[in-house]
């Protein structure tokens, strides 16, 4: 197949043309109707006939393809964090180290973005071959971190589903769940998070907890749970058969760590578990 010239890539090309304002580039079988124009300002001082360039190529605000060889924050098909520059009647325009903003769609935004917002997109080509930005990043997330069970990760919350739960990019770029079954607060798009692998998926997507390893968590739930405790003199209308929403809007934890954190109470003799609650034992 003949090379093409690619939009919303960096790629080599070759000196085919030079001219006043410039040089054109070309792939080494293009047709001559496919050269683009590397601007005067942008050619490398002594640059030759068939030279090879590395340049990234977009579409100026005439909407013609042109190659630039400054370095973009992203390219087509990656995931990166811009800024957003200003917000006009056809979408939000980004900064993203090229002279020409890039166009954030409304219909590409999941929650309408505002000027200095730092916002997490793709980039993608729409129908009328335009470069634009989305936010809907999840199919261009990666799934080959190297990270393993219980790592602690650093992310941001990108999408919010009732479903699944919370989806958050781990360093701006891995692909991650928070299932639902462990949110026990209300997230925000763009929240950081801070959690712990609980698990890596066979297609390398990994599964987040925001709850330690079960000992270190039991310990600190029974130790929040006292202090419940002490906080409504001795007694809380809880015990292991009370309902598990119940539970997770009074504790934020799950019931099977309610049950653990109650048990380790009442192992150490701390309280008692009646039909009525738990009650301290001093």
């Amino acid at each position: 197949m003949t090379p093409k010239i690619e939009l919303g890539k960096t790629q080599e090309l070759i000196v085919v043309k030079k001219t006043d304002f410039g040089v054109f580039l070309n792939t080494p079988t293009g047709a001559d109707s496919e050269k683009i124009l590397l601007p005067k300002a942008q050619v490398p001082k002594g640059t030759e006939l068939k030279d090879v360039l590395t340049v990234f190529v977009y579409k100026d605000s005439e909407d013609r393809p042109i190659a630039t060889t400054l370095e973009p924050e992203i390219e087509l098909g990656q995931v990166a964090r811009l800024y957003v520059k200003e917000v006009t009647r056809i979408g939000a325009f980004l900064e993203w180290g090229l002279a020409k903003d890039l166009l954030l769609p409304f219909k590409e935004q999941l929650y309408p973005v505002k000027e200095g917002d730092a916002v997490l997109v793709t980039l993608y080509i729409d129908k009328s071959d335009r470069l634009c930005a989305s936010m809907k990043v999840y199919n261009n997330l990666l799934c080959n971190s190297s990270y393993n069970k219980d790592d602690e990760v650093f992310g941001r919350v990108y999408e919010i589903s009732e479903n699944f739960g919370v989806f958050i990019a781990v360093d701006d770029k891995y692909s991650a769940l928070l299932p639902k079954k462990e949110v026990f607060e209300k997230y925000k798009i763009n929240q950081p998070v801070y959690a712990r692998v609980a698990q890596v998926l066979e297609d390398g997507r990994l599964t987040l907890s925001v709850k330690k390893k079960i000992p270190e968590q039991m310990s600190e739930d029974a130790d929040f749970i006292y202090g419940c405790l002490e906080d409504e003199n001795g007694f809380l209308p809880f015990n292991d058969k009370s309902d598990s929403e119940a539970i997770k809007n009074r504790f934020h934890m799950s019931k099977n760590a309610f049950k653990r954190a109650i048990g380790h109470l009442y192992k150490d003799k701390l309280i008692t578990i009646e039909k009525d609650g738990i009650h301290t034992t001093k």
